[in-house]
């Protein structure tokens, strides 16, 4: 998946879920994005969220706290800028159209979350602004993916345009607990759905961010925190610190690096040692000159240096032209030609 030069297969995307651990605190936000790239995300993403287009008026009590967590579309404008400064991608998860609107101006791609997956005005709000989508599946099974998948890519067929559309696995629980996590499920979203598959951690920790990668997650998002005690506030708890951040992306990097590539062909480490590993064949015994070879006369011995095994075809039954001694590694040149035996 290709958003502007970033391209998945050749690194995997790691998104630093900001979300609403700034809780308000606009100066708190901006240092959140300054120690994601210090830590080596790739990516910062916070959510975009007008409360009365969200939250029932009856749930005072949490639409009164996402009122106060709330960002202007300035100050998303702003927060877009200093990613900028910082080196890192902007994103921000869209909760109502007129976000994902704005949204379109400042981001190269689109985040949709887990709870509006099936949120289908915003599904084809956003896919008809013909950017790159990145679907968390959290609350849905096969079907129920492919089937937002599926109109999503519907949008982008109507335009006649061609877009990248990830997956990304997800457990839709607040931590989600590891033996419910279920990352063998990557393949499946890989085999039916899309190309480009990642996984969006709730787990406590970093082990199952750094697996996901392992088998085969181009994208990671991760909950982040400047403390996971900063409040009471839930997302903490479950987020990665800046020292966690940093240790999760130096070992995606490694497990990407052990992971190499789908080709399998000879590495430049192993050439040197491929001479001394394989064999030749080469006679057991002592033969004379005259002699002809049978099976029992010949051992297959490292290093590799004459005729290798599966050649045998080319010794058995034919003279010797010189006397060979127990060991000797077989060549084309140690038996009579045609000619000689004509002679």
């Amino acid at each position: 998946m290709k958003i502007g030069s970033f391209d998945t297969a050749q690194r995997v995307l790691v998104i630093a879920e900001i979300g609403n651990n700034h809780e308000g605190d606009f100066t708190l936000a901006e240092e959140l994005i300054g120690k994601a790239a210090e830590s080596g995300a790739d990516a910062v993403k916070f959510q975009t969220i007008q409360p009365d287009q969200l939250i029932h008026p009856d749930n005072e009590a949490r639409l009164a706290q996402l009122q106060r967590y709330a960002f202007s579309f300035d100050q998303f404008q702003k927060l877009k800028e200093t990613a900028d400064r910082q080196g890192v991608m902007f994103l921000s998860t869209p909760f109502d159209l007129e976000a994902a609107r704005f949204l379109d101006q400042i981001m190269p791609a689109f985040k949709i979350a887990s709870g509006d997956n099936t949120f289908y005005p915003l599904l084809e709000t956003t896919a008809r602004c013909n950017k790159p989508i990145i679907l968390s599946s959290g609350l849905m099974d096969l079907t129920q993916i492919s089937y937002s998948a599926s109109l999503i890519r519907k949008v982008w067929s109507d335009m006649d345009v061609t877009q990248d559309l990830a997956v990304l696995h997800c457990i839709s629980s607040y931590p989600a607990p590891l033996d419910q996590v279920n990352l063998s499920a990557m393949a499946l979203l890989k085999g039916c759905v899309s190309e480009t598959v990642g996984y969006s951690d709730h787990t406590l920790g970093i082990d199952a961010a750094v697996t996901a990668v392992a088998m085969g997650a181009e994208i990671i998002e991760k909950h982040f925190t400047i403390d996971k005690n900063h409040s009471d506030f839930r997302d903490h708890q479950l987020s990665a610190d800046p020292d966690d951040l940093r240790n999760m992306v130096e070992r995606i990097t490694e497990t990407r690096r052990i992971m190499g590539s789908t080709t399998k062909q000879i590495q430049e480490c192993e050439a040197a040692a491929e001479r001394e590993m394989r064999r030749s064949i080469a006679v057991r015994r002592t033969k004379r000159a005259g002699e002809s070879l049978f099976w029992d006369d010949l051992v297959w011995l490292r290093p590799q240096g004459g005729l290798p095994p599966g050649q045998e075809w080319q010794v058995l039954g034919r003279p010797l032209r010189e006397d060979l001694k127990a060991g000797t590694v077989l060549m084309d040149n140690h038996f009579q030609t045609g000619e000689e035996l004509n002679a």
